[in-house]
């Protein structure tokens, strides 16, 4: 039977979630500045073409990543248990809300550097009990998040992982690397038959093919399939829709997606690019930059005198 909750120790909890998530953001930052240091080191290794250390030092970079999205997952865990404080006071036991952020945080806080984590755990364990942290440590109900759990393995990369890592790196550094993969390949295939164009009328003939008479329709069958011929080749015109496009961005690169990319019907979309803006200029600004026509001159002589 789990302690009595008092006040108290619900708002120490709360102070310790605040200072904990602060910390895990300093943390993250810090861990990306690094990760940018050794991915360009990475980046010179491939250049120089030694790959067998680069396979082997992308491991500790892969490590790095791995805990910084275990990082973001124990931050938003904290989070919802500084928004849902008021459970933690409702009830002794834990509500069902919230066990698995708890257990989940009780599991990890042992295996981070996160001294506030640990701190956190501890006011836990004062509130639920030994017996509630012993079954949190062990998972024995399953309960702590599976992401947790496959974060704090010790299991070694994949190759394809490292491989994928080592791809992105060179990419994102323009090396080439492996050498050939970027290069052209030959000219496709010609599909065209010219057999069975008569079959199928396509483009021109098509077009011919809809602009002749039909043959058999009354008058307002054959209006109507005009209307909605007209209807087809009309075009909305520019102001049509909203007046900025949906630009769609890709979710960022995590070790369990390297390339992450956004598709429609198994189809890549890609950020429309805008043309530059024309510059127009004046008649007078167009012979020569800002200097005036020689007729023009001539005209404003002409004028003075009169």
């Amino acid at each position: 039977m789990p302690p009595p909750t008092s006040p108290v120790l619900v708002t120490k909890i709360k102070v310790q979630l605040k200072l904990a998530i602060a910390r895990l953001r300093m943390v993250q930052k810090r861990d990306e500045a690094l990760a940018k240091t050794q991915r360009r080191a990475m980046a010179q290794l491939l250049e120089q073409n030694k790959v067998d250390s680069a396979r082997i030092r992308v491991e500790n970079i892969i490590r790095s990543d791995i805990i910084t999205e275990l990082h973001e997952i124990l931050e938003l865990y904290c989070e919802l248990l500084l928004a849902r404080a008021g459970l933690l006071e409702a009830s002794p036991t834990c509500d069902p809300g919230l066990e698995e952020a708890v257990k989940s945080i009780i599991y990890a806080a042992p295996k981070t550097e996160i001294k506030e984590l640990q701190t956190v755990r501890t006011l836990l364990a004062e509130k639920f009990g030994k017996e509630f942290v012993l079954q949190a440590t062990e998972n024995s109900d399953g309960k702590v998040s599976e992401g947790v759990v496959k974060k704090l393995s010790v299991t070694p990369p994949k190759d394809e992982l490292v491989q994928g890592y080592l791809e992105e790196i060179a990419r994102a550094y323009g090396v080439d690397w492996p050498k050939g993969k970027n290069k052209e390949l030959g000219d496709p295939p010609d599909f065209m038959d010219d057999d069975d164009d008569d079959e199928n009328p396509s483009g021109g003939q098509a077009q011919r093919v809809l602009e002749e008479p039909l043959v058999g329709v009354d008058e307002e069958a054959a209006a109507e399939l005009k209307a909605q011929e007209d209807l087809s080749k009309a075009t909305p015109p520019k102001s049509f829709g909203p007046a900025i496009p949906l630009h769609v961005n890709p979710p960022s690169a995590s070790t369990d997606n390297i390339h992450p990319k956004v598709t429609l019907n198994r189809q890549e979309l890609t950020t429309p690019t805008k043309k530059p803006a024309a510059v127009t200029r004046k008649p007078s600004e167009q012979k020569g930059d800002g200097v005036p026509d020689l007729d023009e001159l001539a005209k404003r002589f002409a004028q003075l005198k009169r």
